[in-house]
């Protein structure tokens, strides 16, 4: 396997992100991993090389970048309240710039390209790596899935880019169906790829209630979908390091899912 760290370049700064993809057997396919609330974090990087080790060239961003380039999420109150703090900082809007940045996929940790004229001798000039020429990805397939707040991240950039992504998964998204002019619903017709829903049993952050407006919305769309009730299952059943939350066999179903959209959709 390989992994590195880049800073992508996007329209509001530098979004360090961490990409990892199989050594050998390459191009693959990408997959572009949306963190959940807690932030992009040692757990995340685990996931996506668990993604990258059955074949995808995978990008996990920190979504926080233009805040933090790190956020270490402490369960206790001011923890929570700062990680509400950066999640309610997020719009839509933001997330499908940072998406289309994403695509285009440059590379600025710095190294080899040639420095241009005028350019300060002995200041590391960018070395610019786009996604469409990494010989490690084949970035005409490109999938997405997102966790918790990313839920409505992946559902929007499936709408706003559907000739790029084809296919987006949302486990236990949250805030799939608002009444704000940019809930991801509304745009839902546009996308031409597949999507997949994983819905938790048990989620304060997405409620049966809201899910079932979902799923009404989405029989009358007509794009292809998949939503899927996990039962027993918490907020959050898929990460290994929520105590008490955690639960293996919904963590398994998801992985079962996830991978088999990839392969129907990517290849």
């Amino acid at each position: 396997m390989i992994e590195r760290d880049v800073d992508i370049r996007t329209p509001d700064g530098a979004m360090n992100s961490f990409v990892v993809h199989p050594e050998d057997g390459g191009p693959h396919p990408v997959v572009l991993f949306y963190m959940d609330a807690p932030g992009k974090r040692e757990e995340l990087h685990d996931m996506a090389r668990r993604i990258a080790a059955v074949g995808y060239h995978v990008v996990l961003p920190n979504l926080y970048y233009r805040t933090t380039r790190e956020f270490v999420m402490v369960r206790d109150d001011a923890g929570y309240k700062r990680m509400f703090e950066l999640l309610r900082g997020l719009s839509n809007e933001m997330v499908l710039r940072d998406t289309a940045a994403l695509l285009e996929f440059v590379d600025a940790t710095g190294g080899s390209a040639p420095r241009p004229a005028g350019g300060a001798v002995g200041v590391p000039t960018p070395r610019l790596a786009a996604l469409d020429g990494d010989p490690a990805a084949r970035a005409r397939s490109i999938g997405a899935v997102g966790y918790c707040m990313s839920g409505p991240f992946v559902f929007a950039a499936a709408a706003r880019f559907p000739d790029r992504i084809q296919c987006a998964a949302s486990i236990y998204g949250a805030g799939l169906v608002t009444d704000r002019p940019d809930s991801p619903h509304l745009t839902m017709k546009q996308i031409r790829g597949e999507m997949y829903f994983a819905c938790a049993e048990i989620d304060k952050y997405a409620p049966k209630d809201q899910i079932d407006t979902l799923e009404a919305q989405l029989e009358t769309s007509g794009i292809r979908y998949r939503l899927e009730w996990y039962p027993g299952a918490e907020h959050g059943f898929a990460f290994p390091t929520r105590t008490g939350i955690f639960h293996q066999p919904s963590a398994e179903r998801h992985w079962e899912r996830l991978f088999a959209l990839f392969r129907r959709n990517l290849g």
